[in-house]
């Protein structure tokens, strides 16, 4: 199938009116708006070019980072002055209880919800600076999402699926979903719909999707949370695997410390704080 035929179905356009469609079930911070979002459903231009980091800095440093949400009549505190760095490279597994704040901070260091106060700065660059156009190409071109839902449009295959990051950047991405698909053990599935996929096979998928547009850094927010032991130990190894080869920075959350352990490096959040 050739990026003509994709482009001529619309499905870049298709996707966001389904994706901005789509409202949460879990709460602000898990709809499928953040979805679009993290697949930089937002229009962009030149004005907006991301440029390579030039230094030898943490690739990704947040600092004082403080976040609360409102539950009627209460404030609750997610995020109680968290600072971190994170090296080029790293494979980082965040852990904690349900409620500790593990996605907030996740979604917070990836430019998805911006904090109440604090900074987050990714290749020398502030996220929350500039237009949002700037920030949602900055997500397109350096950052991947992989999500414990999957969130695959379910009328779109595999590679049609996968090419959607390319496609609303404006890029040729047939044959770079395909070798993502390839890289993933999906090569035999590319013209499957996501109902015809068994659950781990859908994210890895959602993997294929994530590695596109070759991005610096890949965010997985309870990637093994929809699978059994086994499929999310291979869904794990497939992560590690393929940020290693291809010197990617990984930040998982997970709750199992298990697979927390198989990391570089472990964080652990409670109430707010890391430990």
């Amino acid at each position: 199938m050739t990026d003509g035929h994709l482009a001529r179905r619309g499905i870049a356009e298709r996707a966001w009116e389904a994706l901005s469609a789509m409202t949460s079930r879990h709460g602000c911070l898990c709809g499928r708006s953040k979805i679009a979002e993290a697949a930089c459903l937002a229009p962009f231009s030149a004005a907006d070019r991301i440029f390579p980091m030039q230094s030898s800095a943490p690739q990704l440093i947040a600092r004082d980072l403080f976040q609360s949400f409102r539950m009627g009549a209460r404030r609750i505190e997610v995020l109680r002055g968290i600072s971190m760095e994170i090296a080029q490279g790293e494979a980082v597994f965040l852990c904690g209880v349900s409620g500790a704040g593990k996605t907030t901070l996740l979604y917070t260091l990836a430019g998805l919800e911006r904090p109440e106060s604090g900074s987050v700065e990714f290749e020398g660059q502030l996220l929350y600076n500039g237009s949002s156009a700037r920030q949602a190409r900055l997500r397109n071109e350096k950052m991947g999402f992989v999500f414990q839902g999957y969130f695959l449009l379910p009328e779109l295959t595999a590679v049609e699926n996968v090419s959607l990051p390319g496609m609303i950047g404006r890029r040729s991405t047939t044959k770079s979903a395909e070798e993502s698909l390839r890289a993933v053990g999906l090569g035999d599935r590319m013209q499957h719909l996501p109902a015809e996929l068994s659950g781990g096979e859908q994210q890895r998928v959602a993997i294929a999707r994530a590695l596109t547009n070759d991005p610096a850094i890949i965010f997985a927010d309870e990637p093994t949370g929809n699978l059994d032991s086994k499929t999310g130990d291979a869904i794990v190894d497939l992560l590690l695997n393929v940020a290693r080869e291809r010197n990617k920075t990984l930040l998982v959350v997970t709750h199992d410390a298990r697979l927390a352990a198989r990391g570089d490096r472990q964080l652990h959040i409670a109430d707010g704080v890391l430990g």
